[in-house]
C-alpha cells in the first residue's frame, strides 16, 4: 500500500462561531504533486496550517508522514512557503538564505551547499548579494521557493506560489515543482485559485466554503462532469468562480 505524507481525518476548524473547515478526511500519498483548488475564502490557507501545526483543530486528527501534528521532526521534514513572503527587506538575499538555514541547524557545508543549491534552483545566484527591499515581486516569490527548500524537505507545502507574478516565471516555477517531484522523489502540496494550473498537478482537491467538492486526477475529474477546462468543474461540481 503507498505510504501517505498527510492523512487528514475528520478535521474541523471554526472563527467565531464560523465554521471555517467542515469536516474533511483524504490522504496525499507520497511522491505525488497535489492541488488544492478553489476560490479565495474558500479554506485553502486555514487548511494549510491546520496541517502545518500552525493552527490547531477543533476536531479530527492530522498525520504527516505518520507523525501527529504538531511535532518538532516535521520543522526538517517540511518546507513551507506562505502567500505572504516572510524575508527581511534589509538584508540581501544570501543573508536571508543562510539565516534561515542556521534555523535548521546544518554545518556550515551543508549551509553553503544548500545555499548555492537554492539559488541556483530558482535563478538568484546573480541577486544574492542585493537586499531584498531592492527585489521585484518576482524575485521575492523566487527567494521564498529557495528558503522552503533550504534543509532538503521531504515535503513541500507552497500556498499560492505563484499569485502576483509573470507569466513566463510563473511557467518556470511550475516545471520546477514538476523536477522535483519526479527528480527528487519531494510530495508536493500547492494551494492555488488558478484553474490553468490545475492541470498540472497529479490529483486535485476542489475545495469551497471547506468542503471538499470533488477529488481525484485532472482526467477523472474533466470526464465525470463532461468539463472542457476546470472552470466548468468547478460550477459543475457545484462551485462559484470570482
Amino acid at each position: 500500500m503507498k505510504e501517505h505524507a498527510i492523512t487528514l481525518n475528520a478535521v474541523e476548524k471554526r472563527f467565531h462561531h464560523k465554521q471555517v473547515i467542515a469536516p474533511l478526511s483524504f490522504d496525499i500519498p507520497t511522491g505525488q504533486l497535489i492541488g488544492l483548488l478553489g476560490p479565495s475564502g474558500c479554506g485553502k490557507t486555514t487548511l494549510i496550517k491546520l496541517i502545518m501545526g500552525m493552527l490547531q483543530p477543533d476536531n479530527g486528527t492530522i498525520h504527516v508522514f505518520e507523525y501527529t501534528v504538531p511535532h518538532k521532526q516535521l520543522l526538517m521534514d517540511i518546507g513551507y512557503m506562505a502567500q505572504s513572503d516572510a524575508l527581511y527587506s534589509d538584508l540581501t538575499g544570501a543573508e536571508n538564505l543562510h539565516f534561515f538555514a542556521k534555523l535548521y541547524r546544518l554545518s556550515k557545508k551543508e549551509r553553503l551547499e544548500r545555499v548555492t543549491y537554492a539559488a541556483n534552483l530558482v535563478r538568484l545566484t546573480d541577486e544574492l548579494n542585493s537586499k531584498v527591499m531592492h527585489y521585484s515581486g518576482g524575485m521575492k516569490r523566487r527567494l521564498s521557493l529557495a528558503i522552503a527548500l533550504i534543509q532538503n524537505p521531504k515535503l513541500l507545502i507552497l500556498d499560492e506560489p505563484t499569485v502576483g507574478i509573470d507569466p513566463v516565471l510563473k511557467h518556470e516555477i511550475w516545471q520546477e515543482l514538476t523536477r522535483l517531484k519526479e527528480q527528487e522523489h519531494k510530495t508536493i502540496l500547492v494551494t492555488t485559485h488558478a484553474m490553468d494550473e490545475a492541470e498540472r498537478c497529479d490529483q486535485l482537491a476542489i475545495l469551497r466554503n471547506g468542503h471538499i467538492l470533488a477529488q481525484g486526477t485532472p482526467f477523472e475529474l474533466k470526464t465525470k462532469y463532461k468539463a472542457k477546462d476546470f472552470d466548468e468543474v468547478f460550477i459543475k461540481a457545484g462551485g462559484t468562480i470570482q
